[in-house]
């Protein structure tokens, strides 16, 4: 399957993930993103996505190289993301493994996004979207990679 993954750059940034090889997406605390994170497979794919940002676009590829997992820092009192209600028994929140793949050598924009027909359909494009983590389809994924290159 394929997925994209919004991140705020000055947070984490496809670059810090090309220096770090691999890295624990966690934090993610919205129930339907939450949901997509639980289907994602080790070896899916991943459009790495810098959203609030001056320009926001699709900036490369990782890899999910773990299945979702308990997310720590919902058991973290020091955390930003701490979950008291959440049990280690059942977890509220899940975390995944990314791992690099590649950095587009400009980013696809959303504006670029936009007016492509064949991605009207998209999540991402439509208007009110704030999922942090979406699916993906075949045919999007593909067109995307293609303005890419």
């Amino acid at each position: 399957m394929y997925w994209l993954m919004k991140s705020e750059p000055d947070v984490f940034s496809i670059d810090d993930l090309a220096r770090k090889g691999r890295e624990v997406w966690d934090g993610v605390r919205n129930y339907q993103a939450r949901n997509f994170l639980r289907a994602m497979q080790m070896g899916d794919l991943v459009l790495f996505y810098h959203s609030s940002c001056a320009v926001p676009g699709v900036v490369g590829i990782a890899q999910i190289r773990q299945a979702a997992f308990a997310d720590p820092t919902q058991f973290d009192r020091a955390s930003d993301y701490f979950d008291a209600a959440s049990s280690a028994i059942e977890p509220r929140w899940s975390a995944v493994e990314v791992e690099f793949v590649r950095k587009f050598a400009a980013p696809v924009t959303l504006e670029m996004l936009k007016n492509v027909a064949d991605l009207a359909d998209m999540a991402l494009v439509r208007r009110g979207n704030r999922l942090s983590v979406m699916p993906v389809t075949e045919p999007q994924w593909q067109r995307i990679t293609d303005l890419a290159d």
